[in-house]
Parts: C-alpha cells; sequence; structure tokens
C-alpha cells in the first residue's frame, strides 16, 4: 500500500510512525513533512493542494491521510479533490470541514440537533461583543475560522476581554471573521475521538490536554502542552453518555444534512455539572493528543484507514490498550507569542524506551537537532498505571535539554489529584 499524509508536524509524526507500524508496512509519503518524519517517509514535490493530488495520481498513491486541518479546506478542498481523482481520503471534504472552520457553523449545526453546548452570540464589531458580553465574567470568546488553535480565549474580567478582541476583530490577527461570545462552562474537558464512515463510527481511546503555557494552568493559551490519555480517563457510563448524547447525534446530524464525512472527528467536551457539552469540533486528531494516543493503538492502522476511505469501517482491524499514556511538550523560547529557532537540542539519545515526536525541528548544517518552531517535541510514555506513566514521560523529558526550553511540570498530574 502507497499512503501520503498531509501535514508538518507532531500529529502528523505520530500518525506517519502507527501507519509504519501496521503489520504489513505500507510505503509512505508526506507533504510538507519535516527533517523528523522523512526518516520515516518520502518527501513530495508539490507546491499546493492540487499539484499534490496531481503528484498523487502520477505516482498511484492508495491512501491519502489528513492530517492538518487547513488543507481540508483550502481552495476547493483536499478530500474534495481527492474525490475527483478517485483517490480514497481519510479525511472531510470541505463542505463537512466547516465543523472546524467555522465556530459560528459548528454552533448552529449543535443547536439544529439539539447537541448538549454552551449559548453563543455571534459577533461582527467590538461594540456587538461588548454588549454580548454584558458584563458577564468568565466568558469565553472564539474567532470564527481557523487559527492554529490560538483563536480561543477564556476571559475572566473586562480587561483580558478587551484584549483579545482587539487583536481579532481590530488588528485582525487571524484574518476576517467573525467572533463568538460564549457562556462559559465548568468541569473536567475531556477529547473523544471518533473515526466516522458515513452512519457508522468507532470511539478511539479518549485523551485530555493541557492548554496553557504553565504549570497550574496558568499564563496563556498554547495549542497545547501535554495531553493524558487512557480508556480509564473517563467512566464506562461517561462514555456511554456522551456517545449517546453526543457522538451518536452528530453522525446522524451529519447524514440528514448530506454532509458526507470518512475521517476523525475530535469532540472537544466539558463535563459539566448538568452532563456532558461540546465545546468544538476538529475534523482531524487533536495535537498534542494524537502523540498521546497513537502509542495505545494496536493492530492494522493503515488497513483500517483505507478500508474507511473506501466507505468500510473495520473495527475489526483495531484493538486499544487499556494503560495510560502521558504526552510531555518541550517548547522554545517565546511560545505561545513567538517562537525561536536554530537552538541545538540535546539528550534525544537519552530517553530509553519513551516515543519522542517532532513537532518543531529541523536538521542543522552539522547534523544536529535545533529548533524550528513554537512546540518543538512531544515525549511520550506508557504504563499500565498512570503513576508510572506520569514518572516515564517526565523523566524522559528530563534528559532532552535546549537554550529557552518550556515545559509543565504537572502534565498528568493536574486535575488528578
Amino acid at each position: 500500500m502507497r499512503i501520503l499524509v498531509v501535514g508538518k508536524g507532531g500529529r502528523e509524526h505520530a500518525l506517519v510512525r502507527a501507519l509504519a507500524d501496521s503489520p504489513e508496512p505500507p510505503v509512505i509519503f508526506c507533504f510538507p513533512g519535516s527533517d523528523a518524519i522523512f526518516e520515516l517517509a518520502e518527501p513530495v514535490a508539490a507546491d499546493g493542494v492540487e499539484s499534490l493530488v496531481a503528484w498523487m495520481q502520477a505516482h498511484a498513491i492508495d491512501l491519502c491521510v489528513a492530517g492538518e486541518e487547513s488543507y481540508l479546506v483550502k481552495g476547493e478542498g483536499l478530500a474534495n479533490l481527492c474525490a475527483k481523482a478517485g483517490i480514497p481520503c481519510w479525511g472531510p471534504p470541505k463542505e463537512s470541514a466547516q465543523l472546524e472552520a467555522s465556530k459560528e457553523f459548528a454552533k448552529n449545526f449543535l443547536l439544529r440537533h439539539a447537541i448538549p453546548t454552551a449559548r453563543a452570540t455571534a459577533c461582527d464589531s467590538l461594540d456587538e461583543a461588548i454588549a454580548a458580553i454584558a458584563g458577564e465574567f468568565p466568558t469565553v470568546l472564539k474567532f470564527d475560522g481557523l487559527a492554529a488553535g490560538k483563536g480561543v480565549a477564556v476571559c475572566p474580567d473586562a480587561a483580558s476581554a478587551g484584549e483579545f478582541l482587539d487583536e481579532v476583530l481590530t488588528q485582525r490577527r487571524f484574518g476576517a471573521g467573525r467572533v463568538l461570545v460564549e457562556q462559559c462552562l465548568t468541569g473536567p474537558e475531556v477529547s473523544v475521538f471518533a473515526a466516522i464512515v458515513d452512519d457508522t463510527y468507532l470511539i478511539f481511546t479518549p485523551a485530555r490536554d493541557y492548554k496553557r503555557i504553565g504549570d497550574g494552568d496558568c499564563g496563556p493559551n498554547t495549542g497545547g502542552m501535554g495531553a493524558v490519555a487512557s480508556r480509564q480517563l473517563v467512566s464506562a457510563d461517561v462514555l456511554a453518555r456522551i456517545e449517546a448524547e453526543i457522538v451518536r447525534p452528530t453522525v446522524a446530524g451529519l447524514r440528514r444534512e448530506g454532509l458526507p464525512y470518512r475521517g476523525f472527528l475530535y469532540f472537544g467536551i466539558m463535563l459539566t455539572p448538568s452532563g456532558p457539552q461540546v465545546i468544538e469540533y476538529n475534523c482531524r486528531f487533536g495535537d498534542p493528543e494524537c502523540q498521546a494516543v497513537m502509542p495505545l493503538v494496536r493492530g492494522d492502522l493503515a488497513g483500517f484507514c483505507l478500508a474507511g476511505a473506501q466507505g468500510q469501517l473495520r473495527g475489526d482491524l483495531l484493538h486499544f490498550d487499556e494503560g495510560w499514556s502521558v504526552c510531555v511538550i518541550l517548547a522554545s523560547a517565546g511560545y505561545p507569542e513567538s517562537s525561536r529557532s536554530g537552538d541545538r537540542i540535546d539528550g534525544l539519545d537519552a530517553t530509553g524506551d519513551a516515543r519522542v515526536y517532532h513537532a518543531g525541528t529541523r536538521r542543522s548544517s552539522d547534523g544536529h537537532w535545533e529548533t524550528n518552531g513554537g512546540r518543538v517535541l512531544a515525549v511520550v510514555a506508557g504504563a499500565t498505571t498512570r503513576a508510572a506513566a506520569v514518572a516515564q514521560a517526565h523523566a524522559a523529558a528530563d534528559c532532552i535539554h535546549f537554550d529557552g526550553l518550556q515545559r509543565r511540570s504537572d502534565i498528568g498530574i493536574l486535575h488528578f489529584t
């Protein structure tokens, strides 16, 4: 089998490795990829979605796996172009990917199908947003479009809300788009992932990520500073309720609205005192949750994704480790406001059995690894107990050093004690 994975970060590094571990290892290509990914996959000569699909046709690619969300909505959409070319794609078409690309679209979808979620108001201007907040804090503000995980702010007061609204509506940090002023839900969060094939689905191992930069959930939001994954993360009763009230109605709603879906769908969920409610959808695996979940997946992921892209859900091809997986992110100096590149990375060969996924690295001219982005590395360890997985992941992370390294010491600990 010949597979092309689309993306370049730690999530795609984890997907490529999991696909490569399939019983009959496929030939894997990646675009745009990274130096680390290209140790497992072959690079692709393309300069955009259209030329990428043409390359896939010319090189007899059997399956395209969409890792990075932006390609699903660029131009005509990656999956749409693959369908025209007759290439099975594990990822939804552009019209269905609006569940992630537009917070307003997702909110209206949730309301239409009576799926529990926070109340919200869409606003075009600063004045409208301030009026919608109506002095009610904390409040949640969401940029309507894609923002690489940085378009959401939980604002405890008027000053923080004003700062975010100025960035989004005045400075247009993320481009044109409205802002949703949303009710602030309370409770523990959980990330639930489903592989959806038309009107069928398979729920993968749940996870929980850590968004803020500092220990104790302090500081600004990031794309994610770590994650924990386990089938034990939520009780069977809670997971059954999530499936009945959220996952199943979402899949049914997609079918009723004529929105085709074959691929991963991420449900960001808040476990509120009144029950689980949807915070957001993502039309792909989460990052860094993917890095925590993939080491717990057993079986034939390549065969599973190909069958799914062709319209058949083959749950028999996969099973899941019942233990725990802990992912610790190492970020560069300045993150999340900025990032610094060119700092030499040492200690990668001292991490033992831990998995190290590269998110923002490159090979220097002398062959050493160096930083090349905000989130640099994901260090992942698994064990039968959470405590053991936490200890192993942090011990492995201790081995790695680079100037300006930022890391949380409470990943896998906070929210569990």
